[in-house]
């Protein structure tokens, strides 16, 4: 028996060459009708703020921006206004790295901040009275600065957003 698994690992381990030398791709291959052309960078392609949101945002706190607390991803929807009711918060917004490092350019990131606070919107009825709408050099501004403790950062601000007494509803618990 022990011999037969020796011989079946060996014989393995010889045809695993041909098997990756299949997955190479042939250099001569053409592209797929319609895609011959390079694709367009995002910071370039002047989509609509709910489409950067689809690309940019919503693989990881899904389209709707309910989040996910298996994922430790937090909820957007009805919360993320909050950030703005506390010192350091509206920063935090722009440095978060799946803000900072996306693929948009400072204006586009500003706008798509701005659609994402609005009342009518993902933010709902978390926004604050007073809101200043975020600008591209703003953005620019802030999101080279590298967001080093992101879960102690944000542990900050959720708890300066008890200490004023509001509700943390962020699906992630305590």
């Amino acid at each position: 028996m022990k011999r037969t698994l020796s011989s079946l690992a060996l014989l393995c381990l010889l045809a695993s060459p041909l098997t990756q030398a299949r997955s190479i791709p042939d250099p001569h291959q053409k592209h797929a009708p319609g895609n011959e052309a390079p694709q367009t960078p995002i910071a370039q392609a002047g989509y609509s703020n709910a489409t950067n949101y689809q690309l940019a945002c919503a693989g990881c706190h899904l389209s709707n921006g309910m989040g996910s607390k298996s994922n430790d991803v937090p909820r957007m929807q009805g919360f993320v206004g909050n950030f703005l009711k506390v010192e350091g918060g509206r920063q935090f917004l722009v440095r978060v790295p799946g803000m900072s490092m996306s693929p948009l350019n400072d204006a586009q990131l500003a706008d798509m901040l701005n659609w994402l606070l609005r009342k009518d919107g993902m933010a709902g009825a978390s926004m604050p009275e007073q809101y200043t709408p975020y600008t591209g050099e703003e953005v620019a501004s802030i999101r080279h600065e590298t967001l080093l403790n992101l879960p102690g950062t944000r542990a900050k601000l959720i708890s300066a957003m008890r200490a004023q007494g509001i509700a943390v509803t962020d699906g992630m618990g305590d």
